[in-house]
């Protein structure tokens, strides 16, 4: 059976089960022993077994029978045998999605940001334990208590809560900036999660969400050189960028505008969409960048969009704009330091500038974008 069809199947399977009785750790738990099933059988060669002519429906009831085996050998789910008493006879399984559903309960308020991510992309995305273990950098055991205590925390909640979709598009958003590390490309995961979001649900943010991460994605082979050096957005090749994802990503935010229901991820992709509409750096809006900012602001409050309006200044209106506009910001902001050292070169002031890319260096913690700091320190201090 085909692994990515599988993973697909995963929200609607959990669903089935949940609906049956089974909480939902011990549902995404079965269809997880069942999807390694899946696996072995298939690498067994399948054994002149009948081929599986409806996956959904197989992969249902070995996650049941999964279920209920786990369910007889735990005393402590005795008080549960009244919901599992008798096994559903094999077919076809009613058609029901549940993948909206299993977004909101995966987002559950009460989840810290990194185990809601877990846990979305766990159950919804189907990944393994390990899978996301790589991809987070962290040991399989860590990730594995991490999810585990996830699960523990929305046991019980049922798909009748109310749903936050502004909770689950934030999840969606932090899954997609983790980008790519790994095995797991967590930023394709997070369009392809986005994309079952939109399908499922007629709203203007979350065709917002999608639109920028797919205008953001469609740059992303131009983001870093051969070596592994980060190349900033100005120096970019445009001719590597995916013409065909921008051109999707700006009909799917123009659509979203169209609502006139304007929120951050509809913003945020107005200004991706001007960065990839300019042939070129130096043609590039910056005016209408930022009116938008401006927009941003407004909705948002947020530091991070106030330290981007002001480079954003800084190339509208010249560099002393923009560190006016910077000097009104808490100078402990993550890549403020980075942002005061551009404009203050765009002004000329060569010394100053290196000073602060080499202290915005040590303090970074990506490694390319250390090295890229590093190394405009380096320029300008060759330069005198």
């Amino acid at each position: 059976m085909d692994e990515s069809l599988l993973r697909s199947l995963t929200p609607s399977v959990i669903g089935v089960l949940v609906r049956r009785g089974a909480d939902f750790p011990a549902a995404e738990d079965a269809v997880q022993e069942a999807l390694v099933e899946a696996v072995l059988r298939k690498d067994d060669g399948e054994d002149g077994e009948e081929p599986v002519r409806d996956p959904r429906g197989w992969l249902t009831t070995v996650a049941w029978r999964k279920f209920l085996d786990a369910a007889r050998a735990d005393t402590a789910r005795r008080r549960r045998q009244d919901l599992v008493h008798e096994e559903p006879a094999p077919g076809p399984v009613p058609s029901v999605d549940d993948t909206l559903q299993l977004y909101f309960l995966c987002a559950h308020p009460s989840l810290t940001p990194s185990s809601a991510v877990a846990l979305t992309l766990r159950a919804v995305g189907g990944l393994t334990t390990r899978q996301i273990a790589r991809a987070y950098l962290v040991p399989e055991a860590t990730m594995a208590q991490r999810i585990s205590r996830a699960k523990r925390t929305v046991s019980g909640v049922g798909f009748d809560r109310p749903g936050d979709v502004s909770t689950v598009l934030r999840v969606l958003y932090l899954v997609f900036n983790e980008g790519y590390s790994g095995d797991v490309d967590l930023s394709a995961e997070a369009i392809r999660l986005t994309r079952q979001l939109a399908a499922a649900i007629d709203h203007p943010e979350v065709a917002g969400l999608l639109a920028l991460m797919l205008l953001h994605h469609a740059r992303r082979a131009a983001r870093t050189a051969p070596d592994g050096a980060l190349v900033p957005l100005a120096e970019q090749d445009r001719a590597r960028w995916d013409t065909a994802l921008i051109s999707e990503g700006v009909m799917v935010l123009q659509a979203a505008l169209a609502r006139d229901r304007l929120g951050e991820y509809q913003a945020q992709a107005a200004i991706a969409a001007l960065h990839a509409d300019a042939p070129s750096a130096g043609e590039t809006d910056w005016v209408q960048i930022v009116e938008w900012y401006d927009e941003l602001v407004r909705l948002t409050d947020s530091p991070v969009a106030r330290l981007n309006r002001a480079v954003a200044v800084g190339e509208a209106d010249g560099p002393r704009a923009g560190l006016k506009a910077l000097a009104e910001l808490d100078g402990s902001l993550p890549r403020y330091t980075a942002v005061a050292a551009y404009l203050q070169e765009r002004d000329g002031d060569r010394v100053t500038a290196a000073r602060l890319y080499a202290e915005a260096a040590r303090s970074a913690t990506d490694l390319a974008e250390r090295d890229y700091l590093t190394r405009r320190a380096a320029r300008l201090n060759a330069l005198g």
